[in-house]
């Protein structure tokens, strides 16, 4: 059997093109990550194998296109069996999936309502946000990881999303540590992961892109 052709469209500080990375590393796949330049132009191929959305990252497999994160990694997980990203019972794998959804739906927003602000970040901005992350807190409990003992599935889809941490606690006035402990020491645990530390960037540079995009949209 010929070997498969794996193309991720890929922009390097989006979380969710990490995701697609990070999961192809703990599969222990070798793919090419075609770097998109968003803000110069976007390639004939991402506009033709994204044609809704016209937005990173696409994943191509055999030049077979793919999008939305989540859609992806499920896709990877079903394709390329071990090892499983999900757990074994349906019960599990309807829990994780819960936990993406909440995660997609309230997390990248409750920090661009930081980072976003002119001005004083208001109060109501980091309340949420920091509610966010307790719930999230509350969820992990005592375990290692969000499935328990095993890095997978929830734990791919949010541990990028905490690149842009930094550039909120900057911009906020705040530590994650001091508010959640906890899920503090599980963002650690992850990023200590290879699979993980090879795909997220410094939270540093993050940041300088913060900044720099703020002043593009005038709110600097």
């Amino acid at each position: 059997m010929s070997k498969a052709k794996l193309v991720i469209l890929d922009c390097w500080v989006s979380p969710f093109c990490m995701r697609v990375k990070i999961a192809l590393n703990e599969k222990g796949l070798e793919y090419e990550a075609q770097a998109e330049d968003l803000f110069g132009g976007k390639s004939e191929l991402l506009l033709s194998s994204n044609p809704i959305y016209k937005k990173v990252p696409v994943f191509l497999h055999d030049g077979k296109p793919l999008c939305e994160s989540i859609i992806i990694i499920n896709y990877i997980d079903e394709t390329w069996s071990s090892p499983p990203l999900l757990p074994p019972c349906s019960y599990g794998r309807a829990q994780a999936r819960f936990w993406a959804d909440f995660i997609d739906k309230k997390v990248f927003d409750a920090c661009g309502n930081i980072w976003r602000s002119k001005g004083e970040v208001p109060v109501e901005a980091k309340k949420e946000f920091i509610e966010i992350l307790k719930q999230l807190e509350e969820a992990l409990g005592d375990k290692d990881y969000f499935i328990g003992t095993t890095f997978g599935f929830v734990d791919i889809i949010l541990i990028p999303l905490t690149s842009w941490f930094f550039a909120v606690e900057k911009i906020g006035g705040f530590t994650v540590e001091a508010e959640c402990p906890k899920f503090s020491n599980w963002m650690k645990r992850c990023l200590q992961r290879e699979s993980v530390a090879k795909v997220v960037p410094p939270p540093e540079k993050v940041y300088e892109f913060v900044l720099m995009f703020r002043k593009m949209q005038g709110i600097d």
